[in-house]
């Protein structure tokens, strides 16, 4: 007889006690406890028998294999719950137990679970990603002269296992994953392995760009178009509208907007109703964010809105599928000036996330830094930025012990702590504390600007960006003509690239309009760059932007200085309307609220007939 039937205790333990005190009002007004309450809350047998198996894990454990392959996921998990971390990372390090983790979290729906074990080993100090990807590597290489049904077995496990760490953040050993996938793929010409090379080159693309690694991802998408126009040549009915989707988002995260928003267009005309409902999240939040920065904003918040529905609906709103559509609404409330509600969004995004993967992870680490630069936008004006500064120095604590100090991904946060640690030095008293804050913040300006240029070279949007934040910070530093120098090439590269009455252009001129006004007394110049920044943000965002009223104080005071009172007045008046503008709108829907009651009454290929009569 199998000796786990031994195992089945004869009896359960009896209660968990729970004491409620119920407390009275005495006479005298004081309060009293009158009673204390014993609840009975019987344990399953089954919950019974799972921890009996845990305690005696070492005694059992060969016999594992003989279960029902979810009960031996109950058994993992509740071994992680105990904190049995080294036993549980000699499990998940063999390759073949693992997949049955795998394979029981896919249809249990148990990701979540199984993702809270296998962060608590990274963090740990095992480093399981790397550990399952050499192994699938290993039995990759094997398949090679195996059978055609082993290597599609092979084949199947090695796209769950790259999926799950993608998933989870792990983009390198995702990718050496995919890469053996597309290796086994390659052995056969028939048209069904084409296929499945073009999917290893869709998934390729992802994770090498969520990985910066740019020059890769355009080889794989080089190759996906290649075996695409092979398969619809051979009458092979295959959809490009995923290709197209992670072209965009290749060229969106290397700042090619122009091109990003095309991809968007063919990824979107390539959606048909044989699409799959996760493929179409992936497209809808792509295509939006291409829309977002070329200012097509009805567009974008048509098709974030439907995504965020649809993940609703399939996922639920504790997935970590959840985050992503947030963080991609996020991204839109940003740039609409809702900065918020884009704050509330951001913060659920980043609590999905922590309860998803644990603290260390580079999923949670993106959340703390778009958290950190909302916070620090929304708090801009009270100088309190306390939070702001701890979501991004979390980030860059997580990125760090990552990821290698030079990668891409950190010039981003490094940038955002960079910013606050400008305001407060300009908010302290103490000129020691000032100088130290600014020269630690040009350090991490400077650091961001040499990762910008050596991944995106000097005609770059991103680079952009980062020479303005570096002439702020120079203006910080009462470096004025370095500050204007930065300002003039920011400026020149944004207009070259966006054209002269982009969002981003408005804010660099803005930037360079309070040098003039503030420190260099050009008034002449700083009056005509302050009329173009605010021409700007009326026609993008409307007389109640947020960012007209820094344009309107630095109006007041030039032609205070300049003696103009006549204008001064005009502009003082001008500010007491968008005052009064900005107080009418000063009570925000409650965007939790609506996200929560989000659901979309049309089918996705009408949101897609709706996208393309906006034009």
């Amino acid at each position: 007889m199998n000796s786990l039937h031994l195992l089945y205790p004869y009896s359960v333990p009896l209660a968990i006690r729970k004491r409620k005190q119920n407390r009275v009002e005495d006479k005298d007004g004081s309060m009293a406890v009158v009673a204390s309450e014993l609840h009975w809350v019987p344990e399953t047998l089954y919950n019974a028998t799972v921890s009996c198996v845990v305690v005696n894990f070492k005694k059992f454990r060969k016999e594992l294999p003989h279960l029902p392959q979810n009960v031996q996921f109950d058994i993992y998990y509740k071994l992680y719950k105990q904190g049995s971390l080294c036993q549980l990372s000699m499990e998940f390090s063999d390759l073949t137990q693992f997949e049955v983790v795998l394979k029981v979290s896919n249809v249990r729906n148990k990701r979540n679970l199984l993702h809270h074990c296998f962060q608590a080993l990274m963090d740990h100090g095992m480093n399981l990603a790397t550990i399952l990807a050499d192994a699938f590597g290993s039995r990759a290489a094997v398949l090679e002269s195996a059978t055609y049904d082993e290597q599609l077995r092979g084949l199947h496990l090695g796209l769950l296992l790259g999926d799950f760490l993608s998933e989870a953040g792990w983009f390198l050993q995702a990718e050496k994953t995919y890469n053996c996938c597309l290796k086994i793929c390659q052995q056969h010409d028939d048209l069904q392995s084409q296929a499945r090379v073009f999917e290893c080159c869709t998934r390729l693309i992802h994770v090498q760009t969520s990985n910066c690694r740019y020059g890769e991802a355009e080889t794989s998408y080089q190759l996906g178009t290649k075996i695409l126009d092979s398969l619809q040549n051979s009458g092979i009915r295959i959809s490009a509208a995923v290709l197209e989707a992670e072209k965009c988002a290749l060229l969106f995260s290397r700042s090619h907007y122009d091109e990003a928003y095309q991809y968007c267009i063919r990824s979107l005309k390539a959606v048909n109703n044989r699409t799959p409902i996760h493929s179409i999240i992936n497209i809808l939040r792509t295509a939006s964010k291409a829309c977002v920065v070329k200012r097509e904003f009805k567009k974008a918040e048509l098709l974030i809105r439907h995504a965020v529905s649809l993940v609703r609906e399939h996922c639920g709103t504790r997935h970590p599928k959840y985050s992503d559509v947030l963080l991609d609404f996020g991204f839109y409330l940003l740039n609409v000036d809702s900065i918020s509600q884009c704050t509330a969004v951001y913060q659920q995004a980043l609590d999905i996330r922590l309860a998803a993967f644990g603290g260390q992870n580079l999923h949670v680490a993106v959340a703390h830094e778009d958290l950190a630069y909302a916070s620090y936008v929304h708090q801009y004006s009270s100088g309190k930025f306390r939070d702001a500064k701890e979501h991004a120095e979390k980030a860059i604590s997580i990125i760090t012990q990552i990821l290698p100090d030079d990668h891409l991904l950190l010039a981003s946060s490094r940038r955002v702590k960079a910013l606050i640690l400008e305001e407060l030095a300009i908010d302290s008293d103490d000129k020691l504390v000032e100088s130290k804050l600014l020269q630690e913040a040009h350090d991490l300006h400077s650091s961001s600007l040499n990762l910008a240029i050596k991944a995106f070279g000097e005609f770059n949007v991103q680079t952009a960006k980062h020479y303005g934040n570096l002439g702020r910070l120079y203006q910080s530093m009462k470096k004025y003509k370095e500050a204007e120098k930065m300002h003039l090439k920011a400026i020149e590269i944004k207009e070259n690239l966006l054209g002269e009455d982009d969002y981003e252009v408005a804010l660099s001129v803005g930037h360079l309009a309070s040098l003039y006004n503030y420190d260099m007394t050009l008034f002449d110049k700083a009056e005509k760059l302050y009329l173009r920044s605010i021409s700007i943000g009326k026609k993008l965002f409307g007389p109640g932007y947020s960012g007209l009223e820094y344009d309107y104080r630095g109006l007041m005071r030039l032609y205070s200085k300049t003696n103009n009172f006549e204008k001064m007045m005009e502009y003082h008046d001008v500010l007491n309307t968008w005052n009064r503008m900005r107080e009418k709108t000063a009570g925000p829907v409650d965007i939790l609220e609506y996200l929560a009651n989000c659901h979309s009454n049309f089918t996705t290929m009408e949101i897609v007939e709706k996208f393309f009569k906006m034009d």
